[in-house]
């Protein structure tokens, strides 16, 4: 008997303010303009894409004190660009970052209902959390949120505001809602009737074992950096597993890590472009701010094409503002040490070797097989592809990968629903009183 294979999930991240986005290729467009958003989003609906994912920065990032290059244009606010979206895409799902350290969940739940209203139940927000005082300076309460704290009040602001989306009855009823918790003490009347999906979806993107557990009970998306097939398929067994004593089920949490793509007729000549574009993306001078970030000293003085330095990382750094640090400075320095010396590599090609998110390069029936591997693996139930051009990034996978995954029978060849959760198998939630 044979088994049909399973359904991959694919979502479009818009590359605005990252280390992926090319600024100096000629194609490059603006991150600000709504027809840059535009583009992307319809070319991502053109290849029946389950959603639109917007990233969120609340603090221009600095960097031995000036603002970082890479930021220097800044991000428009995500809800806003994604209202404007729902006008002129009819299926797509529209997924906004927004920070569950620095809003509230009356005001959040408000926006997240009225966007799904407006876009027919494709609402999603992928909730994030922040213990950095530099980002908090922005905000009344400063950065006065302990890190241990940080999860605690997330997963009391999702809760919080699933109450809020569940105060008007499935015939549309409202009822008062009174909430009394550690981080939140609210009641009244919510003003939104029931949302078209019921809840919006929400999508988490930590990675901390307070992440995972977070993401196991509240989540119904994963966006997460493990991209090589190994570290998935850990990734994806350790939180897998977390899910019964919520009471949930495997296919209730979609894990889809964050990935980058190169295509070329040929693998080689995939290869070729890739290496081509990891040398745009880490400049000699770009290179240099990379290494500062994990060593947080002044290293200007270094020669980017010469050895890494031979000082250890100052683990106390202040030098790099509003950037999340991934792991123990020390150790990312030890392992960057040990790959430079067993490749013979400079500061810039250490950079490119070691911080380059997971790619698919070759040809599109490479890239296509690639792909599915991951998801029969059990790394992954599908993607969130960061193109590394702005908006036109996307335009080849969708014209040369995706129709070669539909003739694999691992992806759609139309949608079956309207809303997002349609796209993603994801249930209504049951209405509480």
């Amino acid at each position: 008997m044979s088994t049909a294979p399973r359904q991959m999930h694919l979502a479009a991240h818009f590359p605005g303010v990252n280390n992926t986005t090319v600024w100096a290729d000629p194609r490059s467009r603006s991150q600000i303009d709504f027809s840059s958003f535009e583009h992307l989003a319809r070319t991502a609906e053109r290849g029946l894409f389950d959603f639109f994912f917007l990233a969120e920065g609340l603090r221009l990032r600095e960097h031995n004190g000036r603002i970082h290059d890479l930021d220097v244009v800044g991000r428009p606010e995500s809800l806003t660009v994604l209202a404007a979206l729902a006008t002129v895409t009819e299926r797509l799902g529209l997924a906004a970052t927004v920070n569950a350290t620095f809003n509230e969940p009356y005001e959040l739940a408000r926006r997240l209902a009225t966007l799904d209203h407006l876009s027919d139940g494709r609402a999603a927000w992928n909730v994030v959390t922040s213990s950095d005082a530099f980002t908090g300076e922005n905000f009344r309460r400063g950065g006065y949120l302990d890190r241990a704290d940080r999860y605690t009040r997330a997963a009391e602001f999702v809760a919080t505001a699933r109450e809020l989306w569940d105060t008007w009855t499935p015939d549309g009823t409202p009822r008062p809602f009174a909430h009394h918790g550690q981080h939140f003490a609210i009641e009244g009347e919510f003003t939104v009737p029931r949302s078209p999906q019921g809840h919006p979806v929400v999508i988490q993107a930590g990675d901390s074992p307070e992440g995972r557990e977070f993401a196991a009970s509240a989540a119904d998306v994963v966006f997460t950096r493990h991209g090589t097939l190994e570290a998935g398929r850990t990734f994806y067994a350790d939180v897998k597993a977390r899910l019964a004593k919520y009471g949930r089920g495997p296919d209730e949490l979609k894990i889809m890590p964050g990935v980058t793509f190169v295509l070329g007729d040929t693998d080689a000549e995939a290869q070729e472009r890739a290496a081509e574009i990891r040398l745009q993306q880490v400049s000699p001078q770009n290179a240099l701010l990379a290494l500062e970030q994990v060593w947080g000293r002044d290293l200007s003085s270094y020669d980017p094409d010469g050895p890494l330095p031979g000082i250890d990382p100052d683990p106390g750094s202040s030098l790099v503002q509003g950037r999340v640090r991934h792991g123990d400075p020390l150790a990312v320095a030890a392992r960057w040490r040990a790959v430079s010396e067993e490749k013979g590599l400079s500061i810039r090609q250490t950079v490119i070797e070691t911080t380059g998110r997971q790619s698919f390069i070759g040809s599109p029936r490479t890239v296509a097989a690639q792909l599915a591997e991951f998801v029969a693996a059990d790394a992954a139930d599908g993607f969130i592809v960061v193109p590394h051009l702005t908006p036109g990034g996307l335009d080849d996978f969708v014209d040369r990968v995706v129709p070669l995954l539909q003739e694999r029978g691992v992806f759609r060849s139309a949608y079956t629903g309207p809303t997002l959760r349609s796209h993603l198998g994801l249930a209504e939630p049951v209405w509480k009183a």
